[in-house]
């Protein structure tokens, strides 16, 4: 979703590194005993509402998931995300068609803003770091223009790497965001699983983000499991049928995340339009959660320390290849890319 990403051969390599990194092998080989989580959760106990934070963690045949919409679309497609029922949860703006919020305001964008806002969709600022090169300067620029002109109460940060020598970086954003936009959401897009120590940054990591038949195959860490669901999103486009998204969404459950996103669109712009199947995937996503439109709250930070010879970073092998540029000029919208 960046305006120039990264070449196709760096993204690769950072692919293979971590499938062959003696870490990750060991994280998936890794499997907590009895004792050891118990002595976990009793050390966590001490801290202030580390209760609700388990609670709300939950099975996955109990997870109440929410939506989550790269809205890289006109006005129009915006109307109608919004007037689903339930409205999206929530909803990534990025109105100039490129790095982030641009240099003027956009009336059109301003206008179905507003109509998500009082559907109860949260609204995410999208703003590329370009794989941590963009200056953060321009960043904080995007934080104040979304806040001062679409009311934002959330960023969504795009083209994360995840790896910990860019870590400063990230929490030196996180601050700003969340001073600028007091009780904002930061939202995290590595597209695979970061170094776990991003977990104390963002509010909401998308961690995955690729093909329907990428996911079918791909793996989660085991520190996953130490957060709840409402920490992680998978995107998931190229899932040709409402078939093939009904089981996307169940297999994002058993994943456990808690906000998800699925299309039937492909190629260089899977995020131009809705699904064609948005209003099944919309009822599927909601099934059980009551209502789906809620604004998202702030999530608690909250890092469990690593059991006992758990690696803190395990990677993750499945980063797709970086797609073209969206035909308008802008990120094309893929979490990650």
């Amino acid at each position: 979703m960046i305006d120039k990403p990264p070449d196709e051969w760096l993204k690769a390599r950072r692919r293979v590194e971590r499938q062959n990194s003696p870490r990750m092998l060991r994280a998936l080989a890794f499997r907590p005993v009895t004792a050891v989580v118990i002595a976990a959760v009793v050390v966590l106990g001490a801290a202030a509402g580390v209760t609700a934070w388990l609670r709300s963690g939950g099975t996955p045949s109990s997870q109440c998931q929410k939506i989550v919409v790269p809205a890289y679309f006109d006005q129009s497609t915006w109307s109608q995300a919004t007037a689903s029922r339930p409205a999206p949860s929530a909803m990534i703006l990025n109105p100039a068609t490129g790095m982030g919020a641009g240099t003027t305001p956009d009336p059109a964008y301003q206008s179905v803003v507003k109509q998500a806002q009082a559907a109860g969709t949260t609204i995410l600022g999208y703003s590329s770091t370009a794989s941590g090169l963009r200056p953060i300067a321009q960043i904080e620029a995007d934080v104040r223009n979304y806040k001062n002109w679409y009311g934002v109460t959330g960023i969504f940060l795009d083209s994360v790497n995840g790896v910990t020598s860019e870590l400063p970086y990230y929490e030196q954003l996180a601050s700003y965001i969340r001073r600028i936009i007091p009780g904002s959401t930061v939202w995290l897009n590595p597209g695979i699983y970061p170094d776990q120590q991003y977990m104390s940054v963002g509010n909401v990591v998308m961690v995955f983000e690729g093909t329907y038949a990428q996911y079918l195959s791909s793996q989660v860490p085991g520190w996953a499991h130490d957060f709840p669901a409402t920490r992680f999103a998978d995107t998931i486009y190229g899932a040709a049928s409402s078939s093939e998204a009904l089981s996307a969404i169940s297999l994002s459950r058993s994943r456990n995340a808690g906000y998800v996103y699925v299309t039937n669109l492909a190629g260089s712009d899977p995020y131009n339009a809705l699904p064609s199947y948005w209003s099944s995937e919309n009822a599927a996503i909601a099934t059980g959660c009551g209502h789906g439109s809620a604004a998202i709250s702030a999530v608690r930070l909250q890092v469990p320390a690593p059991a006992p010879g758990r690696p803190g970073h395990p990677g993750h092998p499945r980063r797709p290849a970086p797609r073209a540029l969206h035909p308008h000029g802008n990120p094309i919208g893929t979490p990650g890319s």
